[in-house]
């Protein structure tokens, strides 16, 4: 079967699937090689990915559209190359690194249960339909509790697990919602195709968006 016979579920089970493979195979790679430093080359790829994404996108929404938003996409995309620089560094500390996804697929997992399960009213119905007040707090709670769970495991003082927690899970989910805005700007459903199934990968990595500054900023 070809990859554009696929439905969009078989895809995004796949896609997950090779993403996996990935940080298995990188986490493997820390352990072992941790000169390579492949955790930062890998947050650097992830980040130049976005930036492209953004650049094509910026072409493929025309030059009217450009030229009416160009403040804004200015903006953003100077704020994709700070992530990128973000991303350089923080990747020199591959347990923060880890600290950081956890919060932000607990917040991701978080949100979309709890705004699926108890439903409720929209936080902004004219950037991204499907955020709920609910799908918030359960992000924030479910971010916080895989904060907890990482700082069991590697050790260090709870009320930073759960200050830093709770942060990072509501910053994921507004880097959500800024990700949404600039598409709905744009007028696109997402920004490309190198994740299939997916969107692309400023939208699977758009909790990013404030938390790695973030994290950078707490580290320096």
């Amino acid at each position: 079967m070809k990859i554009s016979d696929m439905s969009n579920t078989s895809l995004r089970i796949l896609t997950a699937g090779i993403m996996i493979g990935i940080l298995v195979v990188v986490a493997l790679l820390s352990a072992y090689y941790p000169k390579m430093h492949i955790v930062r080359w890998l947050g650097v790829a992830v980040m130049c990915g976005a930036l492209y994404e953004m650049i094509i996108s910026m072409v493929k929404s025309g030059i009217e559209n450009v030229q009416k938003n160009s403040v804004l996409y200015f903006m953003f995309t100077m704020w994709l190359i700070i992530m990128l620089s973000a991303a350089y560094y923080v990747g020199l500390r591959p347990k923060i690194m880890l600290w950081m996804l956890m919060i932000i697929v607990g917040a991701d997992v978080g949100a979309w249960f709890f705004g699926k399960t108890f439903g409720g009213d929209k936080m902004w119905e004219k950037i991204s339909a499907n955020k709920t007040w609910a799908g918030q707090i359960g992000g924030i709670f479910c971010g916080t509790l895989m904060s907890v769970l990482y700082f069991k495991i590697f050790g260090g003082y709870l009320s930073n697990a759960i200050w830093i927690g709770i942060s990072a899970a509501l910053l994921s989910q507004y880097g959500d919602l800024t990700a949404s805005y600039i598409k709905r700007t744009m007028g696109i459903k997402d920004f490309g195709n190198l994740l299939p199934g997916h969107g692309g990968i400023l939208d699977r990595f758009d909790g990013w968006i404030y938390v790695l500054p973030l994290i950078w900023f707490m580290i320096s």
